[in-house]
């Protein structure tokens, strides 16, 4: 964590852009910042916290079991979008590419790092008070690693590439896509290879533990939980041992009665209902990349097209254009949204939907400058990591449970949600849902408003 002068405060400069704020003229000039990328950003983490920690009462938020498309499903492509939006302006030059090409590979080892440590099995808080993985089962990839991948892939793409694009388009509506092919290159590779291993590779049959956890396959092509090629790719590079052990799939109707909560095992149900199947795995990765390749084409949309209108209607009619893909896919059966799977319709489907919020975003606050109902957002999505660490993956929680009183259920947190709340309200539903809102995100949103106000940010 460090300490930087925060952008508000920055000196800026009197700009020609009809988006750019006047102001004294310095030495050095300096763009106004997006605050809808920064309210994004917030968003995505915001969402995550609600969906993680008020997702087990209200399982219609939480990850759909298979197919189908929850409010859950929308934060990672919605990372990734962001992600893309940012390389965009943070690479739009590069003065010396050596540095760049180490700033690219250092954050992402970083991102690596934290993502084994806080999702590789070492920590388990909030729910247990303890730390350690046997590294024979340690979980490899996660949610920062899938992030740090496609960072990776397309920042060295937009940086290596910087020298072959051009300051001003030509005249035409592909002139965009031209002057950035490299980077839409890249994207069709990341869906070729997902496409051609998904529908062509041979998946045989499979166990998990023992001879009679069996799946049989003996297919290809298939999109069914048991028998995809994301899951066999993840079992054969990571072992089966190294993969998500608690997926989603559980909660089909075909493994409890319960569906789409979580609940007792049908006595009938399927051997592959208790296996293991990485939600954030390589080969759903790589397609993942295109999530970030819609996203730096809305910020390279941002560099290129000065007046507020123009922009607004490449990214709307681009958003409608992935939404209406994305529905003639599900609906005709050709490629059902699914987010375990990271199919083409979900990558469509949730970038339409992330291009029109967005643009919902940039008119809000950075075109009428209805800023203040969206602060909060900004505040933590200017310390998305911190809050990330901290919040989203419980780690804050997990400090304060650890004082308790005679027995590791009597603590703070848990005499505030049982009291405060659950009580109150006389429904665990709704006081657990009042509890994310006003005790978690409330509060986060508080503390990262708190931390701008001295300018300090957590970044990699």
């Amino acid at each position: 964590m460090e300490q930087r002068v925060a952008p508000e405060h920055m000196p800026s400069i009197k700009l020609k852009d009809d988006d750019q704020q006047t102001a004294s003229i310095t030495n050095k000039p300096k763009n106004k910042r997006i605050a809808s990328l920064d309210a994004f950003r917030g968003l995505a983490i915001v969402l995550m916290i609600l969906v993680d920690d008020a997702g087990g009462v209200y399982p219609r938020i939480d990850h759909a079991p298979w197919n189908g498309c929850t409010l859950a499903d929308f934060v990672m492509p919605f990372f990734l979008f962001i992600v893309g939006l940012a390389i965009a302006l943070a690479l739009k030059r590069v003065p010396k590419m050596r540095v760049a090409i180490k700033r690219i590979f250092v954050r992402t080892i970083k991102l690596m790092f934290w993502g084994i440590l806080l999702q590789g099995g070492y920590s388990h808080t909030p729910y247990e008070l303890v730390y350690g993985v046997d590294m024979k089962k340690i979980r490899w990839f996660g949610i920062l690693q899938r992030i740090a991948f496609v960072y990776m892939v397309i920042a060295l793409i937009e940086a290596l590439t910087v020298k072959l694009r051009p300051t001003i388009l030509n005249p035409g509506h592909l002139a965009i896509f031209k002057a950035y092919r490299w980077q839409w290159c890249g994207g069709l590779v990341a869906f070729l290879v997902y496409m051609v291993t998904t529908y062509t590779l041979y998946v045989p049959d499979w166990t998990y533990n023992g001879p009679e956890s069996k799946v049989r396959c003996g297919m290809r092509g298939s999109l069914g939980p048991a028998c995809n090629a994301v899951g066999y790719v993840d079992r054969q590079v990571w072992g089966i041992n190294h993969i998500y052990t608690g997926p989603v799939w559980i909660r089909l109707k075909a493994c409890t009665l319960s569906s789409p909560s979580a609940g007792a095992l049908r006595d009938d149900a399927p051997t592959w209902c208790l296996g293991p199947f990485e939600p954030e795995g390589l080969l759903s990765t790589i397609s993942a990349i295109l999530s970030g390749t819609i996203g730096i084409h809305y910020g390279h949309i941002l560099i290129h097209f000065k007046g507020h209108a123009e922009r607004l209607k490449q990214w709307v009619l681009t958003g409608l254009g992935l939404l209406v893909l994305a529905i003639i896919l599900h609906f005709t059966d050709a490629i059902p949204i699914n987010k375990q799977l990271y199919s083409f319709s979900y990558v469509c489907f949730t970038a339409g939907v992330a291009g029109i919020l967005f643009s919902a975003f940039y008119m809000l606050i950075d075109v009428w400058g209805i800023r203040a109902p969206f602060l909060f957002l900004e505040w933590i999505g200017m310390n998305a990591m911190l809050v990330f660490v901290l919040g989203a993956q419980g780690i804050l929680a997990g400090f304060v449970k650890g004082w308790f009183y005679e027995k590791p259920d009597n603590n703070l947190i848990s005499w505030i949600l049982d009291h405060v709340f659950i009580d109150v309200w006389n429904s665990e539903k709704v006081g657990t849902l009042l509890y994310v809102i006003f005790a978690e995100i409330t509060f986060w949103g508080v503390l990262s408003g708190i931390l701008h106000k001295f300018g300090i940010y957590w970044k990699l």
